[in-house]
């Protein structure tokens, strides 16, 4: 057929139209299929980034509420200076589990 130019009938080029414009809107719905892969993916990672936040002030909440719990006091109204020191360094062991930096490679980020 080449160097003849057969002339097509309406229905043919019609035909040959519609085909085209729907494997260029199937092109089109694959590219945006992939997109919207991203954007689920990019919203999973901020919605557990802010989980962990969340989750460090509770923690950090609760601490500081079981810190400053009044506990029964000697009959004198004073509490020992080591039971003060066992508190805060409790209080800082948990501050520190929750906001130590994370090791990148274990949590495969």
């Amino acid at each position: 057929m080449f160097g003849k130019n057969p002339r097509l009938n309406p229905l043919e080029s019609r035909k040959r139209l519609l085909i085209a414009e729907s494997e260029l809107n199937r092109a089109q719905l694959a590219g945006d299929m992939v997109a919207l892969a991203q954007d689920v993916r990019t919203f999973a990672d901020r919605a557990r980034f802010f989980g962990s936040i969340a989750s460090s002030a509770t923690s950090l909440i609760a601490g500081l509420a079981s810190f400053r719990r009044t506990r029964s006091a000697p009959a004198d109204g004073k509490t020992s200076w080591w039971q003060t020191l066992l508190k805060g360094a409790q209080l800082a062991g948990t501050l520190w589990s929750e906001f130590r930096p994370l090791d990148r490679n274990r949590d495969g980020i």
